[in-house]
């Protein structure tokens, strides 16, 4: 039987997709200008994988990761996640889609303006049936387990890069979501930051249940991956373990 990094893959495919792509094409601008930019993409993903993908810069990766995040409108085929259509979905489907999803990226995208605990509380405001002294409390307790009690008052500007990261962390996990999408989430980290950060992504991850799909150029993270996959030029080109 296969194994990925020591797992048997029955462990997976033997659970439902939670996230299920069939024939997806995609395209950028119109007419004489189109240019197609993902190519008859078929991929499950299980509850509980955490899968890397891989492929030099302009393939198509985080193309396809901002359609499973329904960050852009998906226009061909078939992408399901968490057993929603998002082709041909409705923003208040995307929506209901978005709640369940944790977004890592590369720059942080954290607000200057507002401090460590803040800025994960700022995930939570969908979350219309938490007070705001639940998500305060929720927050403090996802920056206490990603090691930032101490910084719950910190600005970006005062966080080394890696203690950065780790509230973009705080911040996609603290909703409990149901999969986290990471973009180069260690591209602008030294390699011990580095490995810190996918380390905590892994063990948080698996205590919440979560899927990880994570994208990267490091092959120094490549080992926490149950499953690798290559894109190139816009196509899938299968995985190894």
């Amino acid at each position: 039987m296969q194994l990925l990094n020591g797992y048997k893959i029955n462990e997976f495919i033997n659970k439902k997709p939670v996230i299920s792509i069939y024939e997806l094409n995609h395209f950028f601008g119109k007419g004489n200008l189109t240019k197609q930019v993902l190519f008859n993409i078929n991929l499950d993903i299980y509850p509980g994988e955490i899968v890397i993908l891989t492929g030099p810069s302009g393939s198509g990766k985080t193309t396809l990761l901002s359609l499973i995040g329904g960050l852009r409108s998906c226009q061909h085929g078939s992408l399901k996640v968490i057993d929603q259509e998002l082709c041909g979905a409705k923003q208040n489907q995307l929506i209901q889609t978005r709640r369940q999803i944790g977004y890592i990226f590369q720059s942080y995208n954290l607000l200057d303006s507002l401090t460590a605990r803040q800025n994960v509380e700022m995930s939570l405001e969908l979350h219309n049936h938490l007070s705001w002294k639940a998500r305060q409390a929720r927050a403090v307790r996802m920056l206490e387990a990603v090691g930032l009690g101490n910084r719950l008052n910190y600005y970006p500007e005062n966080l080394s890069g890696g203690q950065k990261q780790r509230v973009a962390i705080a911040r996609a996990l603290v909703a409990n979501p149901k999969i986290i999408l990471a973009d180069e989430p260690t591209a602008s980290l030294d390699k011990q930051s580095g490995r810190d950060v996918v380390e905590l992504m892994q063990s948080l991850a698996t205590e919440q249940g979560c899927t990880i799909l994570l994208v990267t150029h490091d092959n120094r993270i490549l080992d926490i991956a149950h499953r690798i996959i290559h894109m190139e030029d816009g196509y899938l080109q299968g995985h190894r373990a």
